[in-house]
């Protein structure tokens, strides 16, 4: 007979680096600028949302990751940190869906990238969401902060928007800034991108129509 998975709708902030230029080019259909591999760390935090009847509301986490070309490639090593007030419940209703065990976009499509993972890591997570100045860190193990893009000439903040009227894979609308910092030292996956590519926005998961 067949299976039922557990149905899940989360809604989150979404904080967003990468080793990309600013002018990040997998949202445009290229790969990885300027040096051909892909390593990132994205922030999450839960608006509201439930994997069954697990409530994960507030819970944060962070996915890191280095990949040798395109994530598309494959060949992936992450690591999940989730905030060490989660409860254990929390946590494995997480695992299931970054794993990809729940299907539903973009996990089902990711989990399939990954040769190496690492986690679930529970690590005290600080996070600060507040658009382009959003930041996370774990004190001794990761640092992320965001901070607007300026304009050249002027100096002056500017607000630009990466937006998917049929939808985006990660989110629909996203906020594009820079990095202040972003620094990342675990075990053997370490990387410092100050000034490259980041984003704000909200992301939205389920494995429901």
């Amino acid at each position: 007979m067949p299976t039922t998975r557990t149905p899940y709708r989360l809604k989150l902030h979404h904080i967003e680096t990468c080793s990309c230029d600013v002018n990040c080019m997998c949202q445009f259909g290229g790969g990885p600028v300027p040096k051909g591999f892909c390593q990132f760390m994205i922030g999450f935090q839960v608006i509201d949302g439930s994997v069954g009847e697990v409530a994960l509301t507030g819970v944060k986490f962070v996915v890191a990751a280095k990949y040798p070309k395109a994530i598309h490639d494959g060949d992936g090593h992450v690591v999940l940190f989730v905030d060490d007030k989660s409860e254990p419940a929390q946590v494995d209703a997480l695992v299931q869906v970054l794993t990809g065990q729940l299907g539903g976009m973009p996990w089902e499509a990711l989990a399939g990238t990954v040769s190496k993972l690492e986690g679930p890591v529970l690590k005290p997570i600080e996070m600060n969401v507040q658009g382009t100045r959003s930041s996370f860190q774990i004190p001794g193990v990761l640092e992320v902060r965001q901070t607007p893009l300026t304009d050249i000439v002027s100096g002056e903040e500017k607000e630009i928007h990466v937006t998917y009227p049929k939808g985006g894979f990660l989110w629909n609308d996203g906020s594009i800034a820079k990095t202040a910092a972003m620094s990342m030292d675990f075990g053997t996956m370490s990387f410092h991108h100050e000034g490259h590519y980041a984003a704000s926005a909200e992301a939205n998961w389920t494995n429901e129509a």
